[in-house]
């Protein structure tokens, strides 16, 4: 049997609809990638629970058991959301760290009040984009669970410790308080740049619904954490207990994906789609001769980017748009009307959080949905540009601290139809540029493709961070 044939099912999906329907040698098989179809078909027999036989038995593929797989995918979206997600989120928390604890006066903001969340976002985003890029670029030297599972962990740990520093009375050393937070953000974002690269490097190997779990669960992370947020609002006392629920949920999240995740690690599914690495060097090993065959199959850097740099450009700026004013600048955007509870507890998490995270949400899941138009980057980097009025038309709202702003957009309803639009064209042309750009590459070039997607992605958060403050000086 002809070795390339042989050896194109482990290295490259044909198309994303028959990505389920290639061929998957376990450890059985290891050894040589030249085993009979006969051999295949008897250990097919022997996993029947577990795979399915295709196109009269010339190829098996293993089956996502009660679609296990994909869930696990989903969380994992989420979770690498959990730091910025449930950090952003807790925006009334960081409001009474950082009050001014000598006037009883709480309608002016403290500097650090109003600069809290421009801070933080460039915390978190500048460490982000250097691991991301980092990961796409020698991330595939390190096995992929030291960087999942241990990623997870350190996320937990600096968890726990955020939760922890809720109960202590933090008023007398607020400045040491915002420098170890800001530690703290630089840590746990580092590492879930490494879990967002993997991840993202896992998924571009699946078909694209896959992708689009990952990048969805990310979305739903920010609804979920909103959610949280509203029902602690609701029932809590103050702010501390508010915010010692609220991290204890995060810290929860965390600990479920890392049991989650090393269960799916071990499936039949799981190692199909991620050990062709493995099983490729097996056979070089067996069969020296087709060492010079297979060295041109790596993927190069400057390679891939010609393939998918437009995509990048898109992914890049959909994030620099929406970090450049969220949440730094919608936060600051108050309800037209005082003196009702809607408007003075819940306007804020509920349009500035829910509204958003529901929005980006959606705006993925139709993405997935309608693929379009994933094969028209030209057309796509021209939404993603025309996105950009979105800045200027949230300036004009109701922000509270305007100084050097006309306020020409005051109705709550129109601040709100603008929050929804700005969320929903984020997830969908975010979501688009990710699923289009592996399908552009060859199949051993899909991992590199979109772990520097993810890299693009994260440049964007930094970029658009650094803007935020900028906007944030302006206001002031």
């Amino acid at each position: 049997m002809d070795f390339a044939a042989n050896v194109r099912p482990l290295l490259q999906d044909t198309d994303d609809r028959e990505t389920d329907s290639e061929t998957f040698l376990d450890d059985a098989f290891a050894g040589s990638i030249n085993a009979s179809t006969s051999n295949i078909n008897d250990q097919a027999k022997e996993n029947a629970d577990e795979t399915r036989i295709i196109a009269g038995g010339h190829r098996i593929a293993p089956t996502d058991k009660f679609n296990y797989t994909y869930a696990v995918f989903y969380l994992m979206g989420m979770t690498t959301m959990v730091p910025w997600n449930f950090f952003v989120t807790a925006e009334e928390y960081w409001q009474y760290k950082f009050r001014n604890v000598s006037s009883n006066d709480t309608s002016a903001l403290t500097p650090r009040q109003l600069e809290f969340q421009s801070d933080l976002s460039i915390a978190a985003a500048v460490p982000g984009t250097v691991f991301l890029i980092l990961n796409a670029c020698i991330g595939h030297k390190i096995p992929l669970h030291v960087r999942m599972n241990g990623s997870l962990v350190f996320m937990l740990l600096i968890m726990i410790g955020t939760t922890a520093l809720v109960r202590v009375d933090t008023d007398q050393w607020q400045d040491a308080f915002f420098n170890l937070t800001m530690l703290s953000v630089v840590v746990i974002n580092s590492f879930s740049a490494i879990l967002t690269g993997g991840l993202f490097g896992i998924a571009g190997q699946f078909s694209a619904h896959y992708m689009t779990a990952a990048v969805s669960g990310q979305a739903l992370g920010g609804i979920f954490s909103a959610v949280a947020d509203i029902i602690a609002l609701s029932f809590a006392s103050n702010p501390s207990t508010t915010a010692f629920v609220f991290f204890i949920v995060g810290c929860l999240v965390l600990l479920l994906s890392l049991v989650a995740y090393i269960v799916m690690s071990k499936t039949l599914f799981f190692k199909y789609f991620t050990c062709s690495k493995t099983l490729m060097k097996s056979s070089l090993e067996a069969n020296p001769a087709t060492r010079e065959i297979c060295a041109r199959l790596e993927p190069q850097f400057p390679v891939v980017m010609r393939k998918i740099w437009i995509y990048g450009f898109a992914e890049w700026l959909v994030f620099v748009t929406t970090l450049s004013i969220y949440p730094a600048v919608t936060v600051l955007v108050g309800s037209q009307n005082h003196g009702r509870k809607w408007n003075d507890v819940y306007f804020l998490p509920v349009v500035n959080y829910l509204l958003f995270n529901t929005g980006d949400y959606l705006g993925r899941i139709f993405a997935g949905l309608f693929e379009w138009p994933w094969n028209n980057s030209i057309l796509i980097g021209l939404l993603t540009i025309g996105r950009i009025a979105f800045v200027p038309a949230m300036l004009l709202c109701n922000i509270t601290q305007h100084h050097n702003f006309p306020v020409l957009i005051h109705s709550d309803y129109i601040f709100i139809v603008l929050m929804a639009a700005f969320a929903l064209s984020n997830g969908y042309l975010a979501n688009i540029a990710l699923i289009g750009a592996p399908r552009v590459v060859d199949g051993h070039e899909k991992e590199m493709a979109s772990s520097m997607m993810a890299a693009f992605l994260g440049i964007g958060l930094a970029c658009g961070s650094a803007i935020s403050l900028m906007i944030i000086e302006m206001i002031k």
